[in-house]
C-alpha cells in the first residue's frame, strides 16, 4: 500500500495516475476536498479509500503493509497570511508522518519548494547549507523549518527519507489551484476569452517585460522523478527538481499560443505593488546532485511539454475553445 497525500491535488493526483499506469492500485488518497472541485481529479483513478487529511494520523495504525507515503498535501499558496495554519498544517503535520515512516521503515517522500531559496541571491544549488536560506513568504519558511528539522534530526529516520524543492511546476490537474495555478493555464483561458494573455510588466531594469525568468518543470517529469525514488529505496537526501534551465514568461507564453497555433497577442500591465518586494525574477534548479544518484532521465524542453499539456490536455479538458 502506498499512501498520497494531497491525492486529490495537482502533483498528488497526477502521481496516482502515474502510479495506476505501471499496474499499482493498492493506493489510499488523502486530502482536504471540501466544497471545493479536485474530488474531479480522482474520478479517472483507482485507489482503494479516500481520507481527510485530519483523521490520517488516527487512522494510520490500523493499516496494514504501507510501503511508503508520498507526501504531496500541503498548503502552497505563497500568498497565505496564517502562519499559526502554516505551521501546523505544512511543519508539524509533515513531522507526524516522519515519525510514523521512521518507526515503520518504509519510504517517506514529501514536498519541499524552491520558494526557500528566498530571493536566490544565493544561488539555487541544493548542496548548500540549508540554514542560511532567507525565504520570501511564509510558505517557503515553513517548507525550509521541515527541512532543517531533516537535517538536524539524530535518531529517527525512515528507511528512504527524500525531500523535493520542486520549481515552477505545469501541467494537468492544475485546474483547481485559482491564482497558483500556471500561467499556462491562466494564459489558455485568457486566449480563450480574449484572444490576448496579460504579463506583469518588470519593475527591475535588468530585465524586460516578459522576461522574468523561471525554471519550468512538467508534472509528468516531476512524477518520473518520485517513481524512479521509489524503485530506487537506497537513495535519500534533499533534491532539487527542475530542467536545469531558465526561460521567461514571454516565451511560456508564445509556446501557448503556438501550440494552439495561433500568434502570440501579449498584453504588459502592471505589478501589484504587495507583490514587488517578494517577486522573483530568476530561478534555475542546479541538478547535479539528482543526476549524482543515478537519475536516467533528462527533463522535457519547456515548447515540447507546454504543447503536450495543451494539445492533449487543456485542449480537450475544457472544449469551449
Amino acid at each position: 500500500m502506498i499512501i498520497v497525500t494531497g491525492g486529490a491535488g495537482f502533483i498528488g493526483s497526477c502521481m496516482v495516475r502515474t502510479l495506476n499506469d505501471v499496474g499499482y492500485n493498492d493506493i489510499i488518497i488523502v486530502d482536504n476536498i471540501s466544497e471545493t472541485d479536485k474530488w474531479m481529479n480522482m474520478r479517472n483513478k483507482r485507489y482503494i479509500d479516500y481520507v481527510h487529511k485530519s483523521k490520517l494520523l488516527h487512522k494510520l495504525p490500523a493499516f496494514q503493509n504501507v510501503e511508503a507515503i508520498i507526501h504531496m498535501g500541503a498548503q502552497s499558496a505563497t500568498t497565505e497570511r496564517n502562519f499559526d495554519y502554516l505551521w501546523e498544517n505544512n511543519l508539524e503535520y509533515t513531522k507526524a508522518l516522519w515519525r510514523y515512516c521512521a518507526k515503520k521503515q518504509i519510504s517517506f517522500i514529501y514536498a519541499s519548494s524552491a520558494a526557500t531559496y528566498g530571493d536566490g541571491s544565493l544561488g539555487f544549488d541544493d548542496n548548500m547549507d540549508i540554514d542560511q536560506l532567507r525565504p520570501l513568504n511564509g510558505y517557503g519558511y515553513s517548507k525550509q523549518l521541515f527541512d532543517q528539522w531533516v537535517k538536524h534530526q539524530s535518531q529517527e529516520f525512515p528507511a528512504q527519507f527524500v525531500g523535493l524543492k520542486f520549481f515552477n511546476v505545469y501541467g494537468p490537474n492544475e485546474y483547481f489551484k485559482g491564482s497558483m495555478a500556471s500561467m499556462i493555464f491562466h494564459g489558455f483561458r485568457q486566449i480563450q476569452e480574449t484572444g490576448k494573455v496579460k504579463l506583469y510588466k518588470s519593475c527591475n531594469p535588468n530585465y524586460a517585460d516578459g522576461g522574468q525568468l523561471r525554471d519550468f518543470v512538467y508534472v509528468k517529469d516531476i512524477c518520473s522523478v518520485i517513481m524512479w525514488l521509489l524503485q530506487h529505496r537506497d537513495v535519500s537526501g534533499l533534491f532539487n527538481v527542475g530542467t536545469g534551465r531558465a526561460q521567461s514568461f514571454a516565451e511560456l507564453v508564445t509556446a501557448t499560443f503556438h501550440a494552439l497555433h495561433l500568434e502570440p497577442q501579449i498584453d504588459y500591465i502592471d505589478m501589484p505593488e504587495k507583490l514587488r518586494n517578494k517577486y522573483q525574477y530568476y530561478t534555475k534548479a542546479e541538478m547535479d546532485k539528482l543526476y549524482a544518484t543515478g537519475y536516467p532521465y533528462h527533463f522535457v524542453d519547456l515548447e515540447t511539454g507546454v504543447c503536450d499539456y495543451v494539445q492533449n490536455h487543456l485542449v480537450k479538458d475544457f472544449l469551449i475553445y
